[in-house]
This record gives C-alpha cells, sequence and structure tokens, in this order.
C-alpha cells in the first residue's frame, strides 16, 4: 500500500470512528431546552463524557489532518 492508500483508510477510519463516538455522546437536555425550557445551559463534563468528548475532538483533528495530507501529497 502506498501512502494515499494509507491516507484513505486513516480518513474512513476515523470518520467512522467519530460519527460513534458523537453518537454516544449522552445529550444532557431534552428537547424543551432547546425552546428554553431548562435552566441549565452549561455543566461541566465529568468522568466517561468527558474522556468521550475528548476522544471526540482528537478524531476530528486526524480525520481533517488526513484530508489535508491527501490533498498536499499527490502535488509533491
Amino acid at each position: 500500500m502506498n501512502i494515499l492508500q494509507w491516507l484513505q483508510v486513516v480518513t474512513v477510519a476515523s470518520a467512522i470512528l467519530m460519527i460513534l463516538a458523537i453518537l454516544l455522546q449522552q445529550r444532557g437536555a431534552s428537547l424543551g431546552a432547546g425552546f428554553g425550557g431548562s435552566s441549565e445551559l452549561y455543566t461541566t463534563r465529568r468522568g466517561l463524557d468527558k474522556n468521550l468528548f475528548e476522544v471526540t475532538i482528537i478524531l476530528a483533528v486526524i480525520f481533517i489532518l488526513s484530508i489535508l495530507v491527501g490533498l498536499v501529497v499527490p502535488n509533491l
């Protein structure tokens, strides 16, 4: 496998893992909070929720970097 194929694998894998990480995150508010029904707008993330949030950010960075490197590599 050449570097472009590895970048495609990394891009697809990070995208799938990022989707799963986003779907696993708990939603702290119900539908009514979107219309102003909740007084808890800002909450602190703790435990597994915080770790999952950080993993999501890392996966997003990997996803974006793999796309940017994939755009630059063919031109070298």
